[in-house]
């Protein structure tokens, strides 16, 4: 039996990783040969790239942007099978701030993890509306997630990050009416995989039919879920108990149907990627915007899915 560390893409397990571990309860990683942890990153570490640039986990899923940039540096770990095929992240206010449209964020205050990618992206969202990006407050909130509750509190106005199909979905004291969510790639963003799943560009020479089983038990997990969102319930319960059934129950219908395109799983798209590499470069976030020819191959995914 072959053990393989997956490295999920957040400090825990969200409904995005639904098809990894349905496929673990159903026995079809055990049927490949194949024994399947799932772990989270330690941010004083890293986050998945970087435990995968060092060896010390075998797959794991990262935001494509992020493998970009570090192919640049580090040409070590590729891209083998889509997760999401659109954005999730959102901009999100509350209707007391009279913010109305993406523009209204001129002269209010964003909070936000400000990185290049995301500074770069909230300034196209309001530029893209007619707004003056210069005229954005950028509140540094780091890696957390404001809630509308602290919106309404005033600590911020609006905020950038929140999935969708996920934070915000979660209980607030700020009722549905009261609250505003755009998705961004509704409002003038890029199209681009959220997430994809990778390994190390040695693995798939050393060992690719241990890369192909991989893939294909996944895919299986993630065609059923898609199938049957629902299915994938009793499993969070099992393994993310502190979250209430409500919430995955509202989101895997939800984000389910990011992880497929015309059917088919794991296909990484050009018309994806090549987009959203040039917008990078365009932003100073690349220097190439070629770098993504050699980022990713579709080559190890089940044939029915492979270009």
């Amino acid at each position: 039996m072959r053990n393989l560390k997956v490295m999920l893409e957040y400090f825990y397990p969200w409904t995005n990783s639904a098809g990894f571990y349905y496929a673990r309860e159903q026995g079809w990683y055990r049927e490949a040969g194949l024994d399947v942890e799932f772990t989270v990153y330690d941010p004083g570490r890293g986050d998945t790239l970087a435990y995968l640039a060092r060896g010390e986990a075998d797959f794991g899923i990262f935001p494509s942007n992020r493998l970009l940039v570090q192919r640049e540096k580090q040409p070590v770990v590729v891209g083998v099978a889509a997760i999401n095929h659109r954005g999730m992240e959102t901009v999100q206010t509350v209707r007391s701030t009279g913010i109305r449209r993406p523009a209204d964020l001129a002269g209010k205050r964003v909070a936000m993890n400000p990185t290049p990618r995301g500074l770069a992206m909230i300034r196209q969202l309001v530029e893209a509306d007619g707004g003056d990006p210069d005229a954005i407050v950028i509140v540094d909130a780091g890696t957390r997630e404001l809630t509308p509750d602290a919106i309404a509190a005033g600590e911020a106005d609006a905020t950038f990050g929140s999935y969708w199909a996920w934070e915000i979905l979660m209980d607030t004291a700020v009722p549905e009416s009261e609250r505003i969510v755009w998705p961004v790639d509704e409002i003038g963003a890029p199209p681009y995989h959220s997430y994809l799943l990778g390994t190390q560009e040695a693995l798939t020479k050393r060992e690719p039919e241990v890369v192909r089983s991989f893939l294909e038990a996944t895919e299986r997990g993630y065609l059923a879920v898609a199938a049957d969102p629902l299915a994938a319930v009793p499993v969070f319960e099992k393994f993310v108990p502190y979250f209430p059934r409500r919430l995955f129950e509202r989101s895997l219908p939800l984000i389910a149907p990011t992880w497929l395109h015309d059917g088919a799983w794991g296909r990484q798209r050009v018309e994806l990627i090549e987009p959203y590499a040039a917008w990078l470069a365009e932003h100073g976030i690349l220097h190439d915007k070629e770098s993504w020819r050699t980022a990713y191959t579709n080559e190890y995914l089940p044939q029915r899915a492979a270009i």
